[in-house]
């Protein structure tokens, strides 16, 4: 444990529905949830004024719209959730070069690795707080978007802290007062408690961090084992002695999709099957890796879920043999019940690829190494896909489009033939409403603008958000000449 608070936990304040708020003038203060729209969709982020009404992330969509029947459902926009989440980590590298990311709205950030303030490791007093507040202020400058921070000596109470420090504030816990903090706290708390863990405790009469304190080492090592009764027993004594890593190294790349009816025809679970298999390797060759274990998922009608791998002879990131993997896997499954999530995944990475690659597809018996036709795209996404592609040519809810007389705007709803439209951009008034036949030539997907547009200097942020090959193009959204 360390003497001074060092360890910075920053959490984005219900990132997905701020990012859609702040690029979407008409949404600010009105309850937002983001996640699939299908009947069997669930809820990703809940804006605070949506939460007021018992909306959380992980609830089923169904039952968020009969608790919150008025809000504005939209469709993920992934592609611009990443950008907004490279400007945040850009400024948590300034502050130092130990940063973990967790997700795409969390980091911890190792002070101490970054000196600034106290150099060779001194931190005066106040210098984490002035870090932090400062942190904060540059966030809303560069993104729009509020973030809690939380500092401590370890990453478990620094997480403690920023969830305290919820919405949009700061949270410091001073070295030596961990104890009395985590006392009264659930066990929950601690990192590593799930719920079977904590339905053993509480069969032992413990039900708070103190009681485990209380309770002793040796008692936990009974009833946990020694691993994580030990690890358990010093986390309640505020001990975390987990370092900040700047690289964590992935163990497997997967995507997968829930469908709004349940699959039974078997050329369309193929079909599914092989358009997972070429997303799960495109994300595969974007974090440039390759890997030799091909996993299928696999849940059915009664959500019991079976999963099958197979091993080739060495790493690929080869759509092909990837595809056809997948579809021998698939094909050894019972799916005559009706399926209701397929899933593909690539375990197994490294930094490379096998010379052949086809030949693994021809050492498996398979004819030919010409990789197989693009699979058709299904009659309808699946909820909670996030599939930007499929969902524009159904207009959903909340994604980008661009009419050739009002410009940039977004999709409120379609139906009947119809799709209304808000014209609006981030930084501008709230917009007018106008309705078009689906389709309508002039109305067109586009690309989304970020939360800073029309509101912050574009120099500040272009470093952190374009690529290479982006630089010199007009910014999305930019009326043509």
């Amino acid at each position: 444990m360390r003497g001074t608070p060092t360890v910075l936990h920053l959490d984005m304040d219900a990132f997905y529905a701020a990012v859609e708020q702040a690029a979407k003038p008409s949404l600010r203060g009105k309850p937002v949830i983001v996640g699939g729209l299908g009947p069997r969709g669930v809820v990703a982020t809940a804006s605070y004024e949506a939460r007021v009404f018992g909306v959380h992330s992980a609830m089923p969509m169904a039952q968020a719209r009969r608790l919150c029947p008025n809000a504005a459902y939209l469709t993920p926009r992934f592609g611009l959730y990443r950008r907004v989440s490279e400007v945040v980590m850009g400024l948590l590298r300034e502050l130092s070069p130990l940063v973990e990311p967790l997700s795409l709205d969390e980091a911890f950030v190792d002070l101490q690795a970054g000196g600034a303030e106290g150099g060779a490791g001194r931190w005066p007093a106040g210098a984490a707080r002035a870090v932090g507040e400062r942190l904060r202020r540059d966030i809303r400058a560069a993104t729009g978007l509020s973030g809690s921070v939380g500092l401590a000596g370890s990453k478990m109470l620094a997480k403690i802290a920023s969830e305290q420090a919820k919405p949009d504030g700061l949270v410091v816990i001073p070295p030596g007062t961990e104890r009395a903090l985590l006392a009264p706290m659930p066990v929950r708390t601690l990192p590593g408690v799930g719920p079977a863990t904590a339905q053993t405790l509480r069969r032992a009469g413990i039900a708070t961090v103190g009681e485990i304190a209380e309770a002793g080492e040796a008692e936990l090592v009974r009833l946990l084992g020694r691993a994580h009764g030990g690890a358990l027993y010093a986390m309640a004594q505020g001990i975390d002695e987990r370092p900040v890593v700047a690289e964590r190294d992935a163990k497997s790349v997967s995507v997968e999709d829930t469908f709004d009816t349940d699959l039974t025809d078997r050329a369309r679970i193929q079909a599914e099957i092989a358009r997972l298999a070429d997303r799960c390797v495109a994300r595969l060759r974007a974090a440039g890796r390759s890997g030799r274990t091909v996993v299928v998922k696999v849940r059915s009608y009664d959500f019991s879920t079976l999963t099958r791998s197979e091993t080739l002879r060495g790493p690929t990131d080869d759509p092909a043999v990837v595809r056809e993997a997948a579809a021998r896997l698939v094909e050894g499954v019972d799916t005559t019940a009706g399926v209701r999530l397929l899933g593909v995944g690539v375990s197994g990475l490294a930094d490379f690829t096998q010379e052949d690659l086809f030949a693994q597809a021809g050492a498996a018996g398979l004819p030919g190494a010409r990789p197989p036709e693009p699979a058709p795209p299904p009659a309808a996404g699946g909820a909670g896909s996030g599939r930007e592609t499929e969902a524009v040519r159904h207009w959903l809810p909340g994604l980008d489009v661009r009419h050739a007389r009002y410009g940039p705007g977004w999709v409120q709803g379609s139906g009947l033939g119809r799709v209304t439209v808000r014209f609006e951009r981030p930084g501008s008034p709230p917009g007018r409403v106008r309705t078009f036949a689906v389709d309508d030539p002039e109305l067109e997907p586009s690309e989304p603008l970020p939360p800073w547009d029309g509101q912050v200097s574009e120099p500040a942020i272009r470093p952190n958000v374009m690529s290479s090959s982006e630089a010199g193009a007009p910014a999305p959204g930019t009326p043509s000449p």
